[in-house]
């Protein structure tokens, strides 16, 4: 398989607008790396840059130390999937997936093997005879995949190929993309909005927004230590809570004050933030860090009254209102039978270790980002702002 290295590159279109931007991110060989971000970030340009179905305005992208880009997407020995799947419709599953092969003249044996070994690894034995509209959206996905598997390509690209599958095939497909590259032991890139799939899939992630890389590593690098408020609210589902406010000394104490709550900063953050007394600050709560207190509790204490329950069976998860209009701006993760309703007033305290906080101004993180380092099961990490 390959190296990818994608060094300080740039696309720009006609009347200047900008749509990627210095970008710089090494994809190690047999690596699993995943572009995410909202609609317009410019992941999905990226993408097609690497493919070389987009020219490169400047910077440098190698594949196994080779500059490639002036090389016609052909001469790059890479295989992409498409969202739309782009099977040929007059063709059997079969052809589909031997074309790209009978193009380059491979001898019929070796076409015949490549086909079969595919179609079992994908378990499309049985509809190879079949056309494709003869088949679920599933398995038309699953023979894109096979036409790229065939090829034995350095590089699988897959540009948010999952986007026009239902919920529980989304799933279900995901999780045999993720079994397809333990066994194929191969470098795949991966494009998609969703980040729940960034963060069950990928080895490293990449997090985009309005053509900027935001922050680059491992799922739970990011989750745990974003390196600005995007990252934050974009990582994690439900999404993080936050709270604007400002970072005040009081009795030998350092708290972060705002509108109807003094939370007292943890031990383990004091060091961070004690060098910044009276800066305006963002924090931010997972859903999971915001606790109903116990009755009598004191301390850090907030608020708070239940306009909405969404009952998932082993938890729920409870949006929060703390304006008159009721208008949910938190989010807490509760325990199956919590015994709450709607219409209830109740008193959450946060998990005041796990609090990140955020300048107000910039949105960069104050305690600090973790990078570069190196990861286990090759995943790498390093940090990136805006």
């Amino acid at each position: 398989m390959a190296k990818v290295e994608l060094k300080n590159i740039e696309k720009v279109y006609d009347g200047n607008v900008r749509a990627v931007a210095d970008v710089n991110v090494v994809i190690e060989d047999r690596e699993f790396v995943v572009f995410v971000g909202p609609s317009g970030c410019g992941k999905s340009t990226t993408l097609r840059m690497i493919a070389g179905l987009e020219e490169i305005t400047s910077g440098e992208l190698r594949i196994d130390g080779e500059i490639v880009n002036n090389l016609a997407p052909k001469d790059r020995n890479i295989a992409m999937v498409f969202q739309n799947y782009a099977l040929y419709p007059h063709m059997t599953v079969y052809e589909n997936m031997a074309f790209g092969l009978r193009i380059r003249k491979i001898p019929n044996s070796e076409i015949d093997k490549r086909v079969q070994d595919a179609a079992k690894i994908l378990s499309i034995q049985e509809y190879l005879r079949r056309k494709p509209r003869a088949l679920s959206g599933g398995q038309r996905q699953r023979v894109a995949v096979g036409r790229a598997i065939v090829r034995n390509p350095k590089v699988f690209l897959f540009d948010e190929p999952l986007s026009n599958l239902d919920a529980k095939l989304r799933v279900q497909m995901r999780t045999e993309i993720a079994k397809l590259h333990n066994r194929l032991n191969a470098t795949m890139i991966y494009v998609t909005h969703d980040q729940v799939e960034a963060m069950t899939m990928g080895d490293k992630i990449v997090v985009m927004k309005d053509g900027l890389i935001q922050q680059i590593g491992s799922p739970l690098l990011l989750y745990d230590h974003p390196s600005n408020r995007f990252v934050a609210g974009f990582i994690g589902s439900p999404p993080m809570n936050f709270l604007d406010g400002t970072l005040k000394e009081a009795d030998g104490k350092l708290l972060v004050e705002g509108d109807g709550f003094s939370f007292a900063v943890a031990d383990i953050h004091l060091e961070m933030l004690k060098r910044a007394p009276n800066r305006e600050v963002t924090i931010g709560i997972r859903p999971e860090h915001l606790k109903i207190a116990d009755p009598g509790q004191d301390g850090s204490i907030l608020n708070a009254h239940i306009t909405v329950i969404e009952e998932l069976g082993a938890e729920a998860h409870a949006y929060l209102s703390r304006q008159a209009d009721d208008r949910e701006n938190l989010i807490a993760r509760v325990e199956q039978r919590h015994g709450h309703h709607i219409g209830e007033n109740i008193r959450l305290t946060p998990a005041m270790e796990q609090v990140r906080y955020f300048d107000a101004a910039s949105g960069q993180a104050l305690l600090g980002v973790i990078g570069p380092i190196r990861m286990s099961s090759r995943r790498t990490a390093a940090g990136h702002g805006e």
